[in-house]
């Protein structure tokens, strides 16, 4: 996959702040996309006390859910943590990982924010712009907003509003366990993010893809 570079990653966060609201204008909130008939999940893990970001790339096929291809990538962590600013920290060494899987994937599943974020860009936004793909974000933790309590049955869901907007959706993907952050990211509505998060779920509470590239993140 070719990976265009659209700014640094070195830099303050006012600067980031300044890319997320330059990029965010960006971002498709529809339906932009053909067939998917391969998944890609992304994760991202540490190294050496946190100074190395490893990323990993799994592309499952779909809706079989079967390993097809993946990738993984070291890069010297260069951004501090701080929420709302993930992307900095790790997307330098996704898109590196993503540039080395032979199959491109019609579809990403990031572990992160899309736009339920502070400022509307998390890192599935971020992603899903810069390569031009659809992307979900996938959370298992809120950052922003509020919402209903989820009824404990397979595939329900509550929006996730704040400021008066529904940013996302708090999505059971199996009974007894909590709930998942679902936002879009890119080209991507939030109902079909929700349809394609079930159909890449089996009978764990994360989908397949987030499975097979956590556990290539940790090692």
């Amino acid at each position: 996959m070719k990976i265009e570079q659209r700014h640094e990653w070195v830099l303050t966060a006012e600067a980031a702040i300044e890319i997320q609201q330059t990029l965010r204008k960006e971002v498709v909130t529809h339906d932009r996309f053909g067939v998917v008939n391969y998944v890609a999940g992304v994760d991202v893990g540490f190294e050496a006390d946190g100074t190395v970001t490893r990323a990993a790339v799994a592309v499952l096929s779909y809706p079989e859910l079967q390993l097809c291809d993946q990738a993984i990538a070291r890069r010297p962590t260069t951004f501090p943590y701080i929420p709302g600013f993930l992307s900095f920290r790790e997307v330098p060494a996704v898109l590196d990982a993503l540039a080395a899987v032979k199959i491109v994937p019609d579809l990403l599943l990031c572990d992160g924010q899309g736009i339920a974020h502070p400022r509307r860009f998390g890192i599935a936004c971020h992603l899903g712009v810069l390569i031009n793909l659809p992307s979900i974000g996938v959370a298992k933790s809120r950052l922003i907003g509020k919402h209903a309590d989820v009824p404990d049955i397979r595939g329900t869901w509550e929006p996730l509003s704040d400021r008066g907007e529904t940013i996302g959706a708090v999505l059971k993907t199996r009974p007894n366990t909590l709930p998942l952050y679902i936002s879009l990211g890119h080209r991507i509505s939030l109902e079909t993010a929700i349809a394609y998060v079930m159909g890449c779920t089996t009978k764990y509470r994360l989908p397949k893809t987030a499975r097979f590239a956590h556990k290539l993140a940790s090692g």
